[in-house]
């Protein structure tokens, strides 16, 4: 949707984002004397570049992701996906999953299309676009590399997680029961529209002929 948008918008907005350390990860102090989880993926490694099929310029899916260490004493698990470099004062939120089972540890691509995909017993929180569902990574066109950060985490205590949670709703619960965090971070960038590709064009060749 924002790839039709002005590179200059991008530029004028280049130094505002939101940043890392607003990141619900890092505005929790889960790594002080808590669990940590590993998470994983099996088509982007940590601080590398999504696959294109997981961003709007591509099919959109979500990526496949795996996780260890959820301590015992957890009764589930919850997800939130967030770009820390929106030009927006907070992360814009991709997607919320809660009430994953600690059995599990990993979710299929594509799992978080919508409450059909997800695992049973486990729903989807509202995106920043009030969506019950991934928002694929869509980043101005100039605007520079956009870090979006999976963080899991791991949730005790027998009350149940709102059904459905926006951001700071989960980031309630999570301040309240979270005993362990992980995170890891793919990237992805919408170069200038206006940039030609450095290769050299090719010339048609008349039927018959050799080329030089």
């Amino acid at each position: 949707m924002l790839e039709k948008l002005p590179d200059f918008i991008g530029h004028a907005l280049r130094d505002q984002r939101a940043g890392l350390d607003q990141l619900v990860f890092n505005r929790l102090p889960l790594r002080d004397g808590h669990g940590t989880i590993a998470v994983t993926s099996g088509v982007f490694v940590d601080h590398g570049p999504l696959p294109v099929a997981c961003t709007a310029d591509g099919e959109g899916v979500s990526p496949p992701l795996h996780w260890a260490g959820v301590p015992e004493g957890a009764t589930s698990v919850a997800l939130i996906v967030e770009d820390a470099d929106s030009p927006t004062p907070h992360p814009l939120v991709h997607a919320i999953a809660v009430g994953l089972p600690v059995r599990i540890a990993a979710l299929r691509g594509g799992a978080l299309a919508d409450d059909e995909d997800t695992p049973a017993t486990s729903t989807l929180g509202l995106n920043s676009y009030l969506q019950h569902s991934w928002l694929p990574p869509d980043p101005p066109p100039g605007h520079g590399l956009h870090r979006y950060a999976f963080q899991v985490f791991a949730i005790g205590g027998d009350e149940p997680v709102p059904d459905a949670p926006g951001r700071d709703a989960l980031i309630e619960v999570l301040e309240a029961r979270a005993i362990a965090s992980g995170m890891i971070i793919g990237t992805y960038e919408r170069h200038d529209t206006t940039v030609k590709s450095s290769e050299p064009a090719l010339e048609a060749v008349p039927q018959g002929a050799t080329p030089a």
